[in-house]
C-alpha cells in the first residue's frame, strides 16, 4: 500500500472511532436525561397516584380537627415501626430489657431488605442502637432483630402486635412483620395510626424522645433522620416516615405550640416533598384550632374486671348485660388478626365534627336520639365485620325486672397501665368489690342500662334509612353525622337516631333516619351508595 493509502485508511478509522465516541456520549447523556426526568417525575408526583388518607386530632381533647378517608384501609409501610418500638418500651419500662441490652443478630435479620444498618448474622445490637436506627434510618434488619428478641420469631411477634393494636383501639390495623415491608395483609387506617401516635407518647414520654433523634453515629457512619419536618416546623417532636410503592409516603407527626398539642397522619403521599409540604399546612393550621385544655383520657390497654363474689351468685336473678370488653394484654384471649370496622371514640369524642373527603362544606353536629329497644331476628346492616369480644352469658328477663347499676370506681389498676376503661358491674345489696386483676379470665354480668328517652317520639309508619349496625353508639353518631353531610338535601325533617338492639351477648347500635316515604328513603339511600356507604331501605 502506498503512503497515500495508508494514509486515508489510516484517517477512516480515526474518523470511525471519533464517530463511536460522539455516539456513546449521546447515549449516555440521553440515558441520564431520561433517569432525571424519571426522578424528577416521581419526585413530582407524575403518574403515581397512591391512595390518600389524612387525620389531624387535637390530643389534649381527642376531637378530629381534619379527616380524609381516615377509616379507610392503607399500608403502613415503615410506619409499623411505631408499633415495634411500643413493644420494645413495655419491655424497657418494666425492666426486662436494659437500653445496653445486647440483641443477637440472626440471618433472616441481616437479610432483610435495605434501608438497614448493614447488620452481620452472629453480631449483635444494643437495644438503644436498635431503636435508634428505626427513628432515623427506618432500618428494617433492627426491627427484625427487635422482634426475634422479643416474639421469638418475627411471625409470633407480629401476632403481639397486632393484639396489642386492638388493647389501644385500633380496630382495623393487622400487622404481619416487624418492619412495614411489603406484605398485602398488612393494613392499617389513619385514625388508628393517629391512636398510636398519641398512645405511644403518653404512656412511654421517657422513650417516646428518641423519635426527636435529628442523627446518630452507628460503627463509623452519621445517620440523619429521614423525617425533614424535626428542626425545621417549630414544636414539631416526631415522629416516623414510610413508605412502599403500595403505601405511598406515609407520616405521622406530632406538634407542640404553647400548651396545644396535634398529632397527624398523611398516608399516601405522591412524593416525600409533597407528603412533608401538606404536613406542614395541616399541622401548622390546626394547631390555633387545638385545646390548651386537657380533658381526654389517656390513651391506655383496656383491662377487664371480675365479677363481685355476690354479683355472681346472683347470676340467676332476671337481668341482661351485653358487655363488650378489650383484650387485656397478648398473652390473654386470642384477637381475630382480620381487618375490623373503627371505632372513633379512642381518638374523639361526642360532637366532634371531622371534615370527609369529597363534602364540601364543614360537617355540623345532627341531633341525635337513642331509642332502647329490645328485638330478635330481625336482620341489620353493617359496614364490617364486628371488633373481636369476649362472650359474656346473657339472661333474658322482662324489661321490668331490670334496674340501673352505676359505674364502679376502678381500684388497683394493673401496673405500667396509664389509664384503664371502666367497665359497669353488677350490684345487688352490699356486694364485696372485687379486686381489678391483669389477666382476662372471668367476666361480669353487669345490670342493662335504662331505656334513653327520645326528646321526641320517633314517627310510625313511613320508611327508615339504616346506613348500619355498630359496635359502639359512638360510632352509630359518628355515621349518621357523616351520612347526614352527604344527603342533607334529601332529608328534610327526617330524624336521625340511633338504636340499640340485643342479639345473645352483643349489643349493636343501628344508625337510622326516620320520617320518610318510600320515594325519599330510596333517593337517600342511592345518594348514600353513590358516596360509597352502605344502607338499606326498611318500611317502618
Amino acid at each position: 500500500m502506498t503512503g497515500a493509502g495508508k494514509s486515508v485508511a489510516h484517517g477512516l478509522r480515526r474518523s470511525v472511532v471519533i464517530l463511536a465516541i460522539v455516539v456513546a456520549v449521546i447515549i449516555t447523556s440521553t440515558d441520564a436525561d431520561a433517569r432525571s426526568r424519571k426522578r424528577r417525575s416521581i419526585g413530582s408526583g407524575g403518574g403515581y397516584t397512591p391512595p390518600y388518607a389524612s387525620i389531624v386530632v387535637d390530643a389534649n381533647t381527642g376531637r378530629v380537627l381534619q379527616a380524609t378517608n381516615p377509616d379507610s384501609i392503607r399500608h403502613p409501610a415503615s410506619l409499623t415501626k411505631i408499633m415495634t418500638l411500643y413493644l420494645l418500651f413495655e419491655r424497657l419500662e418494666s425492666g426486662k430489657i436494659k437500653l445496653g441490652t445486647q440483641l443477637p443478630v440472626s440471618a433472616h435479620a441481616a437479610a432483610q431488605a435495605p434501608t438497614k444498618l448493614g447488620l452481620k448474622p452472629g453480631s449483635t445490637i444494643s437495644a438503644e442502637d436498635a431503636i435508634r436506627g428505626l427513628v432515623t434510618r427506618s432500618a428494617n434488619d433492627a426491627a427484625a432483630v427487635i422482634a426475634e428478641a422479643l416474639g421469638g420469631d418475627e411471625e409470633s411477634f407480629a401476632e403481639l402486635m397486632t393484639r396489642k393494636a386492638r388493647a389501644i383501639g385500633m380496630s382495623r390495623t393487622v400487622y404481619r412483620n416487624a418492619s412495614g415491608l411489603p406484605d398485602s395483609q398488612q393494613v392499617t387506617t389513619a385514625r388508628d395510626q393517629a391512636i398510636l401516635g398519641r398512645a405511644i407518647q403518653e404512656r412511654f414520654p421517657r422513650y417516646y424522645t428518641y423519635f426527636a433523634t435529628p442523627s446518630f453515629t452507628f460503627r463509623g457512619t452519621v445517620i440523619r433522620n429521614h423525617n425533614r419536618l424535626i428542626g425545621r416546623v417549630e414544636g414539631v417532636d416526631g415522629i416516623k416516615t414510610g413508605y412502599t410503592r403500595a403505601s405511598g409516603f406515609n407520616l405521622v407527626t406530632s406538634m407542640k405550640r404553647n400548651g396545644r398539642h396535634v398529632v397527624a397522619v398523611i398516608l399516601g403521599g405522591r412524593s416525600a416533598a409533597a407528603r412533608d409540604a401538606r404536613m406542614r399546612d395541616l399541622v401548622t393550621t390546626k394547631i390555633a384550632e387545638a385545646s390548651t385544655v386537657r380533658s381526654a383520657p389517656m390513651i391506655a390497654d383496656a383491662v377487664e374486671r371480675t365479677a363481685p363474689a355476690a354479683a355472681q351468685k346472683a347470676a340467676a336473678a332476671p337481668k341482661t348485660a351485653p358487655a363488650r370488653i378489650a383484650l387485656a394484654s397478648a398473652g390473654s384471649t386470642p384477637v381475630s388478626l382480620s381487618p375490623q370496622p373503627a371505632s372513633p371514640s379512642a381518638v374523639t369524642t361526642t360532637g366532634s365534627t371531622p371534615s370527609v373527603h369529597g363534602s364540601t362544606e364543614p360537617l355540623q353536629p345532627v341531633k341525635v336520639k337513642t331509642i332502647k329497644v329490645r328485638l330478635s331476628g330481625l336482620q341489620t346492616a353493617s359496614m364490617g365485620p364486628p371488633i373481636a369480644t369476649l362472650p359474656i352469658e346473657e339472661t333474658p328477663a322482662p324489661a321490668a325486672a331490670r334496674a340501673p347499676a352505676a359505674p364502679e370506681p376502678v381500684v388497683n389498676p394493673r401496673p405500667g397501665v396509664l389509664g384503664v376503661l371502666t367497665v359497669p358491674a353488677a350490684t345487688e345489696p352490699a356486694p364485696a368489690r372485687a379486686p381489678v386483676i391483669a389477666a382476662v379470665k372471668t367476666t361480669a354480668t353487669p345490670p342493662s342500662p335504662p331505656a334513653a328517652v327520645p326528646s321526641r317520639a320517633i314517627p310510625k309508619g313511613g320508611w327508615l334509612v339504616q346506613i348500619g349496625a355498630f359496635p359502639a353508639e359512638s360510632e352509630a353518631k359518628d355515621h349518621l353525622q357523616i351520612a347526614h353531610s352527604k344527603v342533607k338535601s334529601l332529608l328534610g325533617k327526617a330524624d336521625g337516631f340511633t338504636e340499640p338492639v340485643v342479639k345473645g351477648a352483643k349489643t349493636l347500635y343501628r344508625a337510622r333516619f326516620a320520617g320518610l316515604d318510600k320515594n325519599q328513603a330510596e333517593a337517600v339511600c342511592k345518594q348514600l351508595k353513590r358516596n360509597e356507604m352502605a344502607c338499606l331501605t326498611i318500611k317502618n
